[in-house]
């Protein structure tokens, strides 16, 4: 990786509150075991793990009835916030292990006030099968991991969860890739806002070098920080089946892979979300080696450079 830095900060985001099913929790522990850490000193990075968030309950944040559990989630999101500025303020690159899609409603509004500090836009490119654009009005289901977007972006307020200051995502700074599971009001408030939406069928009709080119550029050209976020649902669930959301049709292993080292190359990223590993629903860690194999891409490992398995 041609980035800003060669030390990393591991940050644990054990949350399975946002999804509104049991298992995410375990998500940092699966991603240790698969030798995250280790993968990344290996490819010459200095390498701290900050342990998991700690956190109680936000007992000044209200019960709300269209949003699940949002003591917790807000609590979470309050402790990754916080760490996840400190630690790029710190000139380190944040790598939050999840848990949940919930948590990006810290670590990107934490990366968000870094940029502001730092007089540039922050950037967010969105690898999911789902664009988490609802609101506690519009989601069907009442789960905080299906608004994120929505919440970093300024356009879903559940409560005074972060000071009213806090910097904003531009939602037009946002790029999603491999969508296949939009909800209708979910499509409208998308729209009206500007996201920037790549589908499947845009992956198969464009490919996804050149949206990840395209996507670079303007990144490249607004001198930007770029924060990645990778739900393992982004993934077809053949490749990574450990996941609460499958969604049949995903993102294939080379084309994940050719996205990673195309960021690589960029030098652009300056932090990372895994999330939604769900180690319950696993088949003997192959999503979470899935995820560490696409990390390693991300931070520099070529394919002359993986190693051979044993047929």
């Amino acid at each position: 990786m041609q980035a800003q830095t060669k030390s990393v900060t591991l940050i644990g985001a054990p949350l399975e509150e946002g999804s509104g099913r049991r298992g995410a929790a375990m998500g940092p522990a699966a991603l240790r075991i698969a030798g995250v850490d280790q993968t990344l000193i290996d490819l010459g990075y200095e390498v701290a793990d900050a342990g998991d968030v700690q956190v109680v309950p936000a007992r000044d944040l209200p019960n709300h009835p269209k949003a699940h559990n949002l003591r917790t989630v807000g609590a979470f999101t309050r402790a990754l916030e916080a760490s996840v500025y400190e630690v790029a303020a710190a000139g380190r690159f944040p790598l939050i292990l999840g848990g949940d899609h919930s948590l990006s409603m810290g670590s990107v509004s934490g990366m968000a006030r870094h940029a502001a500090q730092q007089g540039r836009p922050l950037f967010v490119l969105w690898l999911d099968a789902h664009s988490d654009f609802n609101t506690p009005a519009t989601s069907p289901s009442g789960n905080i991991h299906g608004m994120p977007v929505a919440f970093f972006c300024g356009q879903a307020e559940f409560a005074e969860i972060l000071p009213r200051d806090r910097a904003f995502v531009d939602p037009r700074n946002v790029f999603q890739v491999g969508i296949r599971s939009v909800d209708a009001p979910e499509r409208e408030l998308i729209k009206q806002h500007g996201v920037n939406v790549f589908d499947m069928r845009s992956i198969d009709e464009q490919g996804v070098a050149s949206i990840i080119r395209d996507i670079l550029s303007k990144v490249e050209a607004a001198n930007g920080l770029l924060h990645v976020s990778l739900d393992v649902d982004f993934l077809d669930p053949d490749i990574a089946p450990g996941v609460g959301t499958t969604v049949p049709g995903g993102a294939t292993f080379r084309e994940a892979h050719l996205i990673m080292e195309m960021l690589c190359d960029s030098g652009l990223v300056s932090s990372l979300d895994l999330v939604e590993l769900n180690p319950f629903l696993d088949d003997r860690g192959k999503s979470a080696r899935v995820l560490v194999e696409l990390t390693a891409s991300l931070f520099g490992r070529r394919i002359f450079d993986r190693p051979t398995r044993a047929a």
